[in-house]
């Protein structure tokens, strides 16, 4: 059995307040039909339910969406947000959508936010992603 990278920030509360720019990629990679982007644009605006939790921007591409969450005096960790919104997308599909993990990355400074922000809006695409640019 393959093992699943572990990529998070060891000894970090994952439950700190603040922003985390975060990309889920589709199961295997495959491209979102028009029924799933529509749920998944739904459930999106929807994590602002959750109290503590807030999106400051989102983009959902083909096969992938990228989102700064953020996080303020809330009781769940950033992954158990994650998980109970890839599980409700899912479980709405009838289909598994998301691969297993999920890239996260915390953002540190108000510079950095409003570059990632930018790249969020102008790049979507880009495949590559060198966070060292955000914080020059």
């Amino acid at each position: 059995m393959k093992g699943i990278k572990n990529i998070r920030l060891k000894n970090y509360d994952y439950s700190k307040d603040g922003y985390y720019f975060i990309t889920i990629a589709s199961h295997d990679r495959v491209k979102f039909s028009e029924n799933e982007s529509e749920l998944i644009k739904k459930e999106v605006l929807t994590l602002s339910r959750i109290e503590g939790v807030s999106v400051d921007l989102h983009i959902l591409m083909s096969n992938h969406v990228h989102l700064i969450m953020i996080l303020y005096q809330c009781d769940l960790k950033l992954g158990e947000v994650v998980r109970k919104f890839k599980a409700k997308t899912s479980k709405l599909a009838g289909r598994k959508l998301w691969q297993p993990n999920y890239y996260e990355h915390v953002i540190r400074d108000e510079s950095a936010l409003n570059r990632i922000r930018e790249y969020i809006q102008n790049n979507p695409e880009s495949e590559q992603i060198k966070f060292e640019q955000f914080y020059k």
